[in-house]
């Protein structure tokens, strides 16, 4: 019995519209495949900021105050990088995949299992883990957007850092392999207010 339900509503499905032309319906499926396209841009795009990152006082009282102390907030070239340039990728099947996978600290946040800086402490190597093995797995994308290998002026690098930056591909490491603490140095699982 429910087969046939099926069916029927299947071949109700596939039946030419009565009632619209072919045209009226191609516009208005067009019409809301922009405005949903529009609305998911609108949507990535806002929850991209620093704002809405540090929105979560879990931001604010530690992995943001870390990032200030590191170069990548403050140098002689004025770049400054947010956390979206760090822990997102660019391309937009990657930065869909990677909102879906980061919105389990934003339900982590609203159930209260990181809203204190200690609850937040006590999950920070697990969540700094979870990070370097996703970077490791992309090759340190989100890096490579702005430290370009091949462009890199060796000769002004230490003669170490030469040396790791010429072997990095043929050893096999990626730019999380050595500087997985470049961003929070500070993030050991303590509460910064316990370490200052």
């Amino acid at each position: 019995m429910t087969t046939g339900r099926w069916k029927r509503w299947w071949q109700a499905l596939r039946r030419p519209s009565a009632r619209y032309s072919v045209l009226t319906l191609l516009v208005g499926g067009m019409a809301i495949g922009l405005t949903g396209w529009a609305a998911l841009d609108f949507g990535m795009e806002a929850t991209s900021t620093e704002e809405f990152c540090l929105s979560c006082h879990e931001m604010r009282d530690n992995p943001w105050p870390q990032l200030q102390k590191t170069s990548h907030y403050n140098n002689a070239a004025g770049i400054h990088a947010t956390c979206a340039d760090c822990h997102q990728p660019k391309e937009f099947i990657p930065k869909v995949a990677r909102k879906i996978e980061a919105s389990r600290e934003v339900w982590w946040s609203l159930m209260g299992l990181i809203d204190t800086p200690e609850k937040y402490a006590a999950h920070a190597p697990a969540m700094k883990a979870r990070e370097i093995a996703r970077l490791r797995a992309n090759d340190s994308q989100e890096c490579r957007n702005c430290h370009v290998v091949e462009r890199m002026q060796l000769e002004l690098q230490s003669a170490k850092a030469q040396e790791y930056h010429q072997a990095m591909a043929s050893n096999g490491k990626t730019c999380i392999d050595c500087h997985a603490g470049i961003a929070h140095p500070d993030n050991s699982g303590q509460p910064l207010a316990d370490r200052e």
